[in-house]
């Protein structure tokens, strides 16, 4: 089974302070940072990232659904909350695997426990997040291309046995 990952996209952007100027600026900028931060973070935690943007204010919107780079990204419709949608999706996925929800909103939180969610609050994402970003420094930092090659994670005795089947074929 695999895991899920739901994010209210606001409010993320609301609550990170690596997001407040950006917010002021354009929320535009902003949710394209968020969408390129949850794609990292997808890659290195195996997760199911879908980001969801709050259009219910915006006359006549039409829900709008895009893939970047294996993240769903989800914008709600003219009258319908993030909230919504959210609980919709948490619905849908809980028998596919755990699901978790990040928002920092309370009343959200109680409806997707009560739907079987685990939530996670801004700042317990933006940890998780930070944490797998440093983890993936660190391992590829340690790690050299040369590494990787099947030849160098031999044993000597099975590698001196290839080179000589290698050069009794030359």
């Amino acid at each position: 089974m695999r895991d899920y990952l739901v994010v209210d996209g606001y409010n993320i952007i609301y609550a990170w302070p690596e997001f407040k100027k950006m917010k002021d600026f354009t929320l535009e900028h902003a949710r394209a940072r968020l969408v390129e931060v949850m794609v990292n973070y997808a890659a290195v935690a195996g997760l199911k990232v879908t980001v969801v943007f709050d259009a219910h204010l915006v006359k006549g919107s039409v829900e709008r659904v895009d893939q970047v780079n294996g993240v769903e990204i989800i914008y709600t419709r003219d009258g319908e909350t993030a909230d919504s949608v959210i609980e919709r999706l948490v619905g849908s996925l809980k028998d596919q695997g755990a699901v978790f929800v990040a928002t920092s909103d309370s009343a959200e939180q109680s409806i997707v426990f009560g739907r079987g969610a685990f939530r996670l609050t801004p700042a317990e994402l933006r940890d998780q997040v930070n944490h797998a970003r440093k983890a993936a420094e660190e391992l590829f930092a340690q790690s050299t291309p040369a590494e990787a090659y099947l030849e160098n994670r031999l044993l000597e005795k099975v590698r001196e046995e290839l080179e000589k089947w290698r050069r009794e074929k030359g």
